[in-house]
């Protein structure tokens, strides 16, 4: 079972959190991101679950994978490399080892710069050129590699399926909802930029989404590459400005 990589440089980026009209720059340590989404076929063979839509198209991404199989699946591959786990389970609560050199989820902050590759615009290419949309009229995900890749070398970063991400969405609002990013193969255009984030609960599973795999350790603890446990607990509360309409936790 082979994860093709690429390595990624440092460099900065910036998010949005629209609830809370903050922007906020993040700096990034150089890390490795997977050239493509994880495959049905690299699912079934290190997690021994092959659909039938595995057999049979085995170069199309994982989907239907909720965010906890996505968490099994780099742990998985970790050991499978002869690395040091990148998270570890106590139930349903995942906890991240930071300095851990295995195989994970990428930060949206990772993420969201690896997909760019260096461009301002909210697609880093004309959509019919680089992602799978609505515009291609296909009703399913479509093997991986298929159209243009970014500056990385990142292909499907845009569309074809929506990609889970590490963070929490919106703790305040959503509980524990993690991020996927990236639109999918049955998208609108204005719902497939860089830019854009969605997510679900961890045992969520949809069609369009599936997740791609990152690598990389820090020395910190409880913090790296835009995320940190504390950030987590501040955005839980329900402090600053709401938008209309939104109704918080009780």
């Amino acid at each position: 079972m082979d994860i093709e990589f690429s390595a990624i440089d440092g460099g900065t980026v910036e998010l949005h959190d629209a609830r809370r009209k903050i922007r906020r720059r993040v700096e990034l340590e150089p890390f490795e991101i997977g050239v493509y989404a994880v495959t049905q076929s690299q699912l079934g063979e290190l997690l021994g679950e092959a659909t039938d839509d595995g057999l049979s198209h085995p170069d199309r991404p994982a989907t239907d994978v909720s965010w906890l199989r996505a968490i099994r699946f780099c742990n998985a591959a970790s050991e499978w490399e002869g690395l040091d786990a990148a998270y570890s389970y106590d139930g349903e609560q995942v906890t991240w080892h930071v300095d851990s050199d295995g195989i994970r989820l990428p930060t949206e902050s990772e993420w969201e710069f690896a997909c760019r590759a260096g461009s301002t615009a909210a697609q880093y290419g004309p959509l019919a050129d680089v992602a799978w949309t609505s515009l291609d009229g296909v009703t399913s995900p479509q093997p991986v590699g298929g159209k243009h890749p970014n500056l990385n070398g990142l292909f499907d970063t845009l569309g074809n399926t929506w990609e889970w991400c590490w963070d929490f969405l919106d703790p305040a609002r959503y509980d524990d909802y993690r991020v996927f990013r990236g639109g999918g193969y049955a998208d609108d255009t204005w719902s497939v930029r860089a830019s854009v984030r969605r997510g679900g609960a961890p045992r969520m599973h949809h069609e369009d989404v599936g997740f791609r795999v990152a690598r990389g350790g820090f020395d910190a603890e409880d913090a790296a590459q835009g995320w940190s446990a504390r950030a987590d607990r501040e955005r839980a509360t329900n402090e600053g400005p709401t938008p209309f309409g939104w109704t918080p936790l009780r």
